[in-house]
């Protein structure tokens, strides 16, 4: 349904655009202008572009809209077509971007898209073991080949990689601003390293080495940069709520086995699940901890500083 939704903004931003194609929306003509799809995305740009005065900086999916439900409007489809520089992730959640750049209206655009410049780092969703799959609707099956985990900017380190191409790109559109974007890369790479390194004196310190996330679990990125087990109730892009008699059992079997001190949920959860579990294993002392996996943030979101919020959480669930 979502994606005949869609097709049909798409119909009306091609109409829109090609009314409108011969003026662009600029201040003027010294403006470049960078859009972003998502949170994460639009401050690791603004850390990279901080300075420059012609940078027109602009984000699609925020304001507390989950970027699993965004519908972009006929005027995000016109803004990402006449960007200079487009920036997104290209999973499911904004996959709907790529058939927006079949009719691009700025042809000398970057596009720089997560998913292509992270490669072989992607990997795809999985249903371990305790975990609930989600629903498979019958009749209406349209294989679309492996669904792969989008959350990319879980991981520090890949987030690293992901602002080396963001730079790049930049470059290439506004060249006199080149060593302003390299100076402001090199500053905010060096922040991220240093969170990286915390990450992992953390977890070489820890007495337990999984997660346990009675929730969706959009981590499996942060996880992987540390070697880090987990144990969840939902992959993390599930429509799923409610958790079957087994998960509820398995996650409670796995609280009482390592006693941590405190188990994960995401953001906006109700934490429902979570009690259920806690009660059902009888660890009423165990805390309920929020890790922020940023999938409704806005232009207000600091990167850096959730994420030093997250390794706060996350040492406290692996205690």
């Amino acid at each position: 349904m979502l994606k005949k939704i869609i097709s049909a903004v798409l119909g009306m931003a091609l109409v829109f655009s090609a009314a409108g194609c011969s003026q662009t929306s600029r201040t003027s003509s010294k403006d470049l202008k960078v859009v972003c799809a998502t949170a994460p995305l639009y401050d690791w740009t603004k850390n990279i572009t901080e300075g420059t005065d012609s940078t027109d900086l602009s984000l699609i999916i925020g304001n507390g809209t989950d970027l699993h439900s965004f519908q972009p409007s006929a005027s995000d489809i016109i803004s990402i077509k006449s960007a200079d520089v487009l920036i997104y992730v290209g999973g499911e959640s904004d996959g709907w971007i790529r058939d927006a750049l079949k009719e691009t209206v700025n042809k000398n655009q970057q596009v720089v898209c997560l998913m292509d410049v992270l490669k072989d780092s992607v990997v795809e969703e999985e249903v371990v073991e305790g975990m609930q799959g989600e629903d498979e609707e019958e009749g209406e099956g349209e294989e679309e080949g492996p669904e792969y985990d989008e959350h990319v900017w879980m991981s520090l380190r890949l987030t690293r990689k992901s602002c080396k191409a963001i730079e790049e790109a930049l470059e290439k559109v506004s060249s006199k601003d080149a060593a302003k974007y390299k100076a402001n890369l090199e500053s905010y790479d060096a922040k991220l390293s240093a969170l990286d390194k915390q990450y992992e004196e953390m977890v070489k310190g820890a007495r337990l080495n999984t997660m346990i996330v009675p929730d969706r679990y959009p981590f499996r990125y942060l996880a992987e940069d540390y070697k880090l087990k987990y144990s969840a109730a939902f992959v993390g892009c599930s429509a799923e709520t409610e958790a079957s008699f087994e998960t509820v059992k398995f996650l409670a079997d796995k609280v009482k086995e390592l006693d941590p001190k405190a188990v994960l949920i995401i953001e906006n959860s109700d934490g429902k699940l979570a009690k259920t579990v806690l009660e059902t294993a009888g660890k009423s002392d165990v805390k309920i901890e929020v890790l922020d996996s940023m999938q409704s943030c806005g232009k207000d979101l600091d990167y850096l500083k959730t994420m030093t919020g997250n390794l706060e959480k996350l040492k406290a669930a692996l205690s």
